[in-house]
């Protein structure tokens, strides 16, 4: 349920630059303090031999050795405090929930160690921070549609809109069985960071299983059309949706869950951007390996500029296409699309916008047996 796109991962600690001294450290704080005591002595033993030669008294030589030391020393203390200080101040940020700030890294001594192990340590906060949010906003979404569609039916049942008869009620027992098994996921998804989500794989005929797919979407867009006259809202429900699977007979080697979730955002995104009494066409055909599959959802919207093509799946991006046809649509969250590409890079598979003649034309191939996922 969380999109690839990005892919939120841990932030794995940055390779530092190849060290030029060899392993060497002629600057590390143990160095400084010595040469500050080396030149601290050198200092007194020179004005003492300026002053055998010149006569002087010892105590204003004392007294210069002592003003020469304590300025070599303020300037060594300045440069050790100053990076703490800069430290102290990132380690607040982080503290109070700010991952953005970064300790520079310019030093060749032990502070430069922490100050690179701070920075890892921001970066793999902040890492965890997005998918935090980014699963929120996943499960949220995911969440979204069979609640929608079994409040609607239940609803629709209670008024009198429509009868308690077994069609009716076999599909709001289908959106609760699609229900629990998101819920279920949601501890898999607590994995998405380490990139561990079991594929539950096994072969099943891709004519009925689309079929149900475009079935129970057509079945909630009317379903989430009562309950928005009710509101004085509106949804889509003059988008026709077209199934083309050849060979009828054509199966296919994946998660059917994770594909379910693929085809529904697909059609999704497809239905928004369609003109009124448009055509969504989802097709189905063998792919170039055995047992893989090229899936295909076409509409006839205003398209995706050649610009966008890289950017449709990444998160919360809603392009710079043209407003979702038809009254009362929006873009949406940006989510579905990421989500689609996340589900099909768990099967080690493919998804891009390719060339149309007209509308959006999106192509999976699904590597099936030969998937890495396997």
């Amino acid at each position: 349920m969380s999109g690839n796109g990005r892919q939120a991962t841990g932030g794995n600690p940055r390779p530092r630059a190849e060290d030029p001294w060899g392993g060497v450290r002629p600057f590390s704080i143990k160095t400084k303090l010595g040469a500050l005591v080396v030149i601290a002595v050198l200092i007194t033993t020179g004005l003492s031999i300026v002053a055998v030669h010149t006569k002087t008294e010892l105590r204003f030589i004392m007294v210069f050795s002592m003003i020469a030391t304590l300025l070599i020393t303020q300037f060594v203390a300045h440069s050790l405090t100053m990076p703490l200080d800069e430290m102290n101040a990132v380690a607040r940020s982080i503290s109070q929930g700010d991952y953005t700030r970064r300790v520079r890294e310019s030093r060749r001594d032990e502070l430069g160690d922490l100050a690179q192990t701070i920075n890892v340590m921001a970066d793999e906060l902040e890492a965890q921070d997005l998918q935090r949010k980014e699963l929120v906003a996943n499960v949220s979404h995911e969440l979204r549609t069979p609640i929608a569609g079994l409040r609607a039916v239940l609803e629709n049942i209670v008024d009198g809109v429509t009868e308690a008869d077994p069609e009716t009620m076999r599909t709001a027992l289908k959106q609760t069985e699609r229900l629990g098994r998101l819920v279920e996921t949601l501890l898999d998804l607590s994995r998405l960071d380490n990139g561990v989500v079991p594929l539950k794989l096994r072969r099943f005929e891709v004519w009925p299983y689309l079929s149900g797919v475009l079935k129970e979407a057509n079945m909630v867009a009317s379903a989430r059309a009562g309950i928005a006259s009710g509101s004085g809202s509106h949804t889509r429900t003059d988008v026709h949706l077209h199934l083309d699977v050849s060979p009828p007979e054509l199966t296919a080697h994946a998660d059917p869950e994770r594909i379910h979730q693929v085809v529904a955002n697909l059609i999704d995104n497809a239905v928004k951007h369609s003109p009124p009494h448009g055509r969504v066409t989802v097709k189905a055909r063998r792919g170039p390996q055995p047992d893989s599959l090229e899936l295909e959802v076409l509409d006839e919207g205003p398209g995706i500029p050649r610009s966008e093509w890289h950017r449709v799946f990444e998160r919360f991006n809603r392009g710079a296409v043209t407003r979702p046809h038809g009254p009362g649509s929006d873009g949406g969250t940006g989510l579905g699309l990421a989500i689609a590409r996340w589900a099909v890079d768990l099967h080690g598979g493919r998804i891009g916008v390719a060339e149309s003649e007209r509308g959006c034309r999106i192509i999976v191939t699904l590597p099936g047996l030969n998937s890495p996922s396997s």
